[in-house]
């Protein structure tokens, strides 16, 4: 299966997951990788063995919950073994502060950061 690679806006926030996906036939791979290739919030998607999904994707606009059900939605599952729930606790995880990181207007190093209003105290 040929690989379709998309350049992603911002690098710094492109996340790849791995995951263990079962319960799909031949024809349902073929129309989940057709499908996350087409999104245009999906870098890279292709299958690795059997039973192994690879995604790379801007984190800014896509997550692993969404990814998670559009797997479901097609039939099938992920592994329920230790290691997939660490890993998919992992990457929600990754996936939040990815999702914060991007929000965050940066200050200037020269300046004096951005102060909370605090009350002074008059004595």
């Amino acid at each position: 299966m040929t690989n379709i690679h998309q350049a992603i806006d911002q690098e710094q926030f492109r996340l790849r997951r791995k995951l263990k996906v079962t319960g799909l036939g031949e024809s349902q791979w073929n129309a989940v990788i057709q499908e996350l290739t087409h999104n245009p919030c999906i870098d890279l998607a292709e299958r690795k063995s059997e039973d192994r999904l690879v995604v790379d994707f801007d984190g800014t606009h896509y997550s692993t919950d969404e990814l998670v059900d559009f797997i479901e939605a097609h039939g099938g599952h992920l592994s329920n073994g230790w290691w997939e729930r660490q890993k998919i606790g992992w990457y929600r995880a990754t996936d939040s502060n990815v999702r914060d990181n991007a929000e965050h207007e940066p200050f200037c190093c020269s300046k004096i950061p951005p102060m909370k209003n605090i009350p002074s105290a008059k004595k």
